[in-house]
C-alpha cells in the first residue's frame, strides 16, 4: 500500500519565496511600464514644446524680414539679427527635445529677441514718421518752388511784353516820305542823266516815349536793276542782328517833337539808270518807311 508524502517545511518556504519574487517582478514590471509611459508622454510634450518653439522662431524671423528702413546702420543691425535667428533655428531643428536646459535657453533667447524686435519697430516707426514729415515738407517746398518758378515766368513774360510794348511805343514813325532828283544847280529833275543828287525827305512824327538825343537816320536806295547805290563798302549800320550797307545817312537832334528831315545821296556820273527806284528809311535798328519813285 502506497503512502502520499506531505510537503515539508522547506518546500513551503520555497513556494513562499517564489511567490514573493514573482509579486516583486510583477510590481517592478508594472512600475516600469508606468514610468515608461510617463516618460513617453513627457518626451512627446517636449517634442510639442520644441515644435512650438521652432514655429515661434520662424515667425520671429518672418517679422524681422518684414522690417525695412532707409537708414543704412539700422539695416545692417537688422541683417545681423536675421543671421543670428537663422542660426538659432537651424540649431533648434537638430536639438533633442530632452535637452531641457538648452530648450529653456532658447525660450529666454526668444523673449530677448522679441524685445529687440519691438525696439527696432519703434525706431523704424519713428524714422518713417520723420520721413513722412520730411516728404510732406519736401513736397510743399517743391510746390512752392514750382509756384515761384511759375510766378517768375509769368513776371518775365509780362516784363517781355511790356518791354516789347515800350519798344514798339518808342519806335519812331515817319510820314510824308518823298524822293526827287536834283541837277548840279539844285533844281528838281527826273532825268537820270542830269541828276547830281537824290533828295529823300520825310517828317518824323511826335513821340514822347522815344528817347531824346541824337538820332541817326539811314537811307538805302536801290536802282531798277536791284543794285544798291553806295559810295563805300564800309558804310554799314546794324539792322536785325546784321550789318547792312546804306546809301546815305544823317544825324539830327530829336527832342520828341515832329521834325522834318532830308537826306541827300550824291550820285556819280553815269551811276543812275532810267526806271523805278526803291528808297528805304531806317533808324534805331528799325525799318521805318519804304518809297518807290521813277526816274526817266
Amino acid at each position: 500500500m502506497e503512502t502520499t508524502s506531505k510537503p515539508t517545511g522547506n518546500n513551503k518556504r520555497l513556494y513562499l519565496i517564489i511567490g514573493i519574487i514573482a509579486a516583486v517582478l510583477i510590481a517592478i514590471s508594472v512600475l516600469f511600464y508606468i514610468q515608461n509611459r510617463e516618460m513617453n508622454t513627457i518626451v512627446e510634450q517636449l517634442n510639442v514644446e520644441k515644435t512650438i518653439l521652432t514655429e515661434e522662431y520662424q515667425k520671429l524671423a518672418f517679422n524681422y524680414d518684414s522690417l525695412h528702413s532707409d537708414n543704412d546702420t539700422l539695416n545692417l543691425m537688422l541683417e545681423m539679427e536675421r543671421e543670428r535667428i537663422a542660426q538659432l533655428v537651424e540649431e533648434l531643428k537638430t536639438l533633442k527635445a530632452t535637452n531641457t536646459a538648452r530648450i529653456r535657453e532658447f525660450q529666454k533667447e526668444l523673449t530677448t529677441l522679441r524685445g529687440v524686435l519691438r525696439t527696432y519697430i519703434v525706431q523704424i516707426d519713428s524714422l518713417n514718421q520723420r520721413n513722412e514729415v520730411l516728404t510732406r515738407e519736401n513736397i510743399e517746398h517743391r510746390r512752392r518752388y514750382t509756384q515761384i518758378q511759375s510766378s517768375f515766368r509769368e513776371l518775365e513774360e509780362v516784363k517781355t511784353t511790356l518791354e516789347e510794348k515800350v519798344t514798339i511805343a518808342s519806335r519812331l514813325d515817319v510820314t510824308n516820305l518823298m524822293a526827287e532828283g536834283l541837277n548840279p544847280s539844285g533844281r528838281k529833275t527826273d532825268r537820270s542823266n542830269r541828276i547830281a543828287k537824290i533828295r529823300v525827305c520825310f517828317t518824323v512824327l511826335k513821340n514822347v516815349t522815344a528817347p531824346v538825343g541824337m538820332k541817326d537816320f539811314y537811307l538805302r536806295i536801290e536802282r531798277p536793276d536791284g543794285q544798291l547805290l553806295l559810295h563805300a563798302l564800309d558804310d554799314k549800320f546794324r539792322h536785325e542782328d546784321a550789318d547792312i550797307n546804306y546809301s546815305a545817312m544823317r544825324s539830327i537832334e530829336y527832342g520828341g517833337e515832329e521834325t522834318d528831315v532830308c537826306i541827300f545821296y550824291d550820285a556819280d556820273a553815269g551811276e543812275l539808270l532810267s526806271g523805278e527806284y526803291i528808297a528805304d528809311v531806317f533808324a534805331d535798328g528799325f525799318h521805318l518807311k519804304s518809297l518807290r519813285f521813277t526816274l526817266r
